[in-house]
């Protein structure tokens, strides 16, 4: 119906790919605040659920690593672990150049109780699409991913 508005008012139609990206964008946007909306059961925002996931997946991972992978890129990634430390969720160990990041009894806890959770909600979102949709566009997100990745590896501006 917008698209239709745009043409009607400009005469002509936007780019597919600017469509994917709207389209991406508005899907990305209302999953971030269901996701926000959940995760404040368990007193968590999406930055501090992507660290307790992150570490809890690969106990040990660098501080640095851990900057690179997370979901959420706003602000300070030492103040974020700051806070989660003093929470009492997570504990840094001085190693070499990096801190190596663990979670603790109590972050553990949590995380055995809010990922099931949130993975759940997840999945009753996505239970409209049959499963080989559902890896089809894992693979393709992932594809756009890597695409996005080495743009910006090379410096790539539009």
């Amino acid at each position: 119906m917008a698209e239709d508005l745009a043409v009607k008012k400009h005469g002509r139609r936007p780019t597919i790919s600017l469509l994917i990206w709207l389209r991406l964008a508005r899907i990305v946007q209302s999953l971030d605040q269901l996701a926000s909306e959940h995760l404040r059961t368990w007193g968590l925002s999406s930055a501090q659920f992507d660290v307790l996931v992150q570490v809890g997946m690969a106990e040990g991972l660098t501080q640095q690593d851990l900057a690179e992978v997370l979901l959420v890129t706003k602000g300070n990634v030492c103040q974020l672990l700051d806070r989660m430390e003093r929470d009492e969720l997570i504990r840094r160990i001085p190693a070499g150049r990096s801190n190596r990041l663990f979670l603790t009894s109590g972050g553990r806890k949590l995380f055995d109780e809010a990922v099931p959770a949130h993975e759940a909600t997840m999945d009753t979102l996505f239970a409209f699409m049959p499963a080989a949709d559902r890896s089809q566009l894992v693979a393709l997100l992932r594809r756009l991913s890597h695409s996005l990745k080495e743009r910006k590896a090379r410096g790539d501006t539009p």
